[in-house]
């Protein structure tokens, strides 16, 4: 049995990653500070033996004896993480930092939840992990960016200088059961305006892109990275390579819910990137891993989440 510490286990992603990990028979200490994610998600984990639920923040340290770190703790919704900026570069590259120290302190594996928002709104298609990115530094979405990418850099600097076996994910567009009705990610915001049959808001003209992963194949490439060996570090992409526009996926949302819902255009988003799409060459090659979840059996099994959600 080892002991695992998942931060922002209470949130979308880490509520299926601490589920995942104690069926695998490990202990797990889910830390969240609630700020994003929700008692909710981890109820039916409560009373397990071998889970334990922390309120803390992970800006502040935080000291405990673990085999691994799955650093988590961050809003990933443009929503949660620009009401807060600042906040949430405290949790970017504080957060990071002090994981970071506890891992070399207990001589723990980490594993760092970065994003593909690293690539900003990418000039190269689809995006590699030797593409540096085109990320505005000082925009509203820059807390986020240049949080994860300084996280990034964190995470490198320990391994070269104090040997933390540091691995380094960039996850794509996930989505799947637990998303928050507010979350304002694409899809849960096109379904839920979809179950309401309010308009459904398009930012842009509709021919941005996007790919978009079901959580439960993001789990499985999370635990994959974790268990590789410490020669490989990453970053590694996580992310399904099938690629929509969001005019596309609004007349999917409608067509599956059997909506009566208008689309409706907004302006685009200040930096709100045009294309996004990984390149997952690396995670085939070394982790033997791609997603097997289509997107019309993955959005079928959200709307049913979201049906119920609703009480629809």
């Amino acid at each position: 049995m080892k002991q695992i510490l998942v931060t922002g286990g209470a949130g979308f992603v880490g509520s299926h990653l601490c589920e995942r990990l104690l069926e695998e028979g490990n202990a797990v200490i889910c830390l969240d500070n609630f700020y994003s994610g929700a008692k909710e998600n981890v109820w039916r984990l409560i009373g397990h033996p071998g889970f334990e639920l922390v309120r803390h923040d992970v800006t502040e340290p935080y000291r405990v004896e673990v085999d691994e770190i799955f650093n988590l703790a961050c809003p990933a919704s443009p929503v949660y993480y620009q009401y807060d900026p600042i906040q949430t570069t405290k949790t970017s590259v504080l957060g990071t930092f002090h994981m970071l120290g506890l891992a070399k302190r207990t001589h723990a594996k980490i594993l760092q939840a970065s994003t593909s928002e690293v690539y900003g709104d990418p000039d190269v298609h689809p995006q590699p992990e030797s593409y540096r990115g085109n990320v505005n530094p000082i925009g509203i979405r820059a807390c986020y960016d240049e949080g994860k990418r300084c996280a990034e850099s964190l995470c490198f600097d320990y391994h070269r200088i104090h040997g933390v076996k540091t691995k380094v994910i960039r996850i794509f567009n996930t989505y799947g059961p637990r998303m928050a009705v507010n979350d304002g990610r694409v899809i849960s915001n096109f379904i839920v305006q979809a179950l309401r049959g309010d308009d459904i808001t398009i930012y842009g003209d509709g021919s941005q892109t996007r790919s978009f992963q079901y959580v439960s194949d993001l789990i499985e490439g999370m635990l994959r990275v974790m268990a590789t060996d410490n020669s490989f570090t990453g970053p590694v992409n996580l992310g399904n390579p099938g690629e929509f526009t969001m005019l596309e996926l609004a007349e999917k949302v409608i067509r599956m819910t059997g909506s009566k819902s208008r689309i409706v255009f907004r302006p685009l988003p200040e930096d709100d990137p045009k294309m996004r799409r990984p390149d997952i060459s690396l995670a085939k090659r070394e982790l033997d891993w791609e997603p097997r979840v289509s997107l019309d059996e993955g959005l079928e099994k959200t709307i049913a989440y979201f049906k119920q959600k609703l009480a629809l």
